[in-house]
């Protein structure tokens, strides 16, 4: 389903052809995808980029669109993964109070955001320890939310053309709540979106996180 096909049937389902209505749509449809997003983990949610920590430098910055962590790693000189354990910034103060011990990264936590002349800056960064002993690849795999069906250049995304019901039933629930509408419709489409929200993250977090080959095959039990 492309933007302008979910636009249509937004207001087809809800009848409801207004200007003033017509101009909320984008935010009902980001405010279901947000809903989505934090509620099921699916392929476009995940970003992967490297980068660089340099040596005697504890920090680095996160990207900008950076929500969570799904891995990260340092890269030694052998070309080995070394995957760092996630730490509170308490816990890397205590066990390395001197910047001066150096070695291969073994931990990280989020640190910031910073403060600087009065300013609070929103851009989060990572502490790394001990600090880098040499200058190091590293490897993040993040979560973060994908561009929106409102602004893709295309008018398509991977939920749209892979999993419609949940996002034009999550923006029915958004529509139905700006226009106050009858208890039973937005019962009715509450339902819907949690239907749908419950087979997509059977997809998300069921079906992709294993293969015939280990689990064996989906089957249900026949009774003789």
């Amino acid at each position: 389903m492309t933007y302008t096909e979910l636009v249509a049937n937004i207001k087809s389902y809800t009848e409801n052809y207004e200007t003033e209505f017509a101009a909320s749509i984008p935010v009902f449809v980001t405010q279901a995808e947000t809903r989505i997003y934090n509620s099921v983990q699916i392929p476009p949610l995940r970003k992967n980029v490297t980068g660089i920590v340099s040596s005697s430098n504890k920090y680095l910055s996160c990207p900008l669109d950076f929500l969570s962590v799904f891995s990260f790693a340092v890269i030694d000189a052998d070309g080995r993964f070394e995957y760092l354990l996630n730490k509170d910034v308490n816990f890397m103060r205590a066990a390395y109070p001197s910047p001066s011990t150096t070695g291969i990264p073994q931990y990280y936590a989020l640190f910031g955001p910073t403060v600087a002349s009065s300013v609070i800056s929103d851009e989060l960064s990572f502490i790394v320890a001990p600090t880098p002993d040499a200058q190091y690849n590293v490897e993040l795999h993040y979560y973060y939310y994908p561009e929106s069906i409102t602004v893709a250049a295309d008018g398509r995304t991977w939920l749209g053309d892979n999993y419609d019901p949940v996002l034009l039933y999550g923006a029915l629930v958004e529509a139905y709540t700006y226009m106050k509408g009858e208890q039973d419709m937005m019962l009715y489409y509450q339902k819907k979106f949690d239907d749908a929200l419950m087979q997509l993250n059977r997809l998300g977090t069921g079906l992709e996180r294993g293969d015939a080959y280990r689990d064996g095959q989906a089957k249900i039990k026949v009774n003789p």
